[in-house]
């Protein structure tokens, strides 16, 4: 998945062969924001300017704009998921909470 990021948000960005332009949508938000350029350059230019209208957008109707993330994450696993895990981070010395954060970080990274 190709990505691109601006002020704290991120866009899923493919290429529709049909039309010939990149489109982009900014992920981790209610509201369907979407956007498309000819070239990369003109696909920035017009997620910044999505981000930029829906900020605004927001802040002319008084609501506060969502956020991609909050940092709080509820997940529902099977008890015996959740008990390896808690026995996995207490022989690392670390909380659930430490252990968890640094196996979805290492998920998460780019592979190098």
């Amino acid at each position: 998945m190709n990505t691109m990021s601006y002020k704290g948000y991120t866009a899923r960005v493919e290429y529709d062969e049909r039309d010939d332009i990149f489109v982009g949508r900014i992920l981790g938000v209610r509201s369907i924001i979407s956007f498309h350029g000819q070239t990369v350059a003109d696909l920035r230019a017009e997620f910044e300017h999505a981000v930029k209208d829906y900020l605004a957008d927001c802040k002319q109707h008084g609501v506060p704009p969502e956020k991609p993330a909050s940092g709080k994450l509820l997940l529902r696993v099977p008890p015996e998921v959740h008990g390896r895990a808690l026995v996995a981070a207490q022989a690392a010395g670390k909380s659930l909470n430490q252990w968890a954060t640094e196996v979805l970080q290492h998920a998460v990274e780019p592979a190098g």
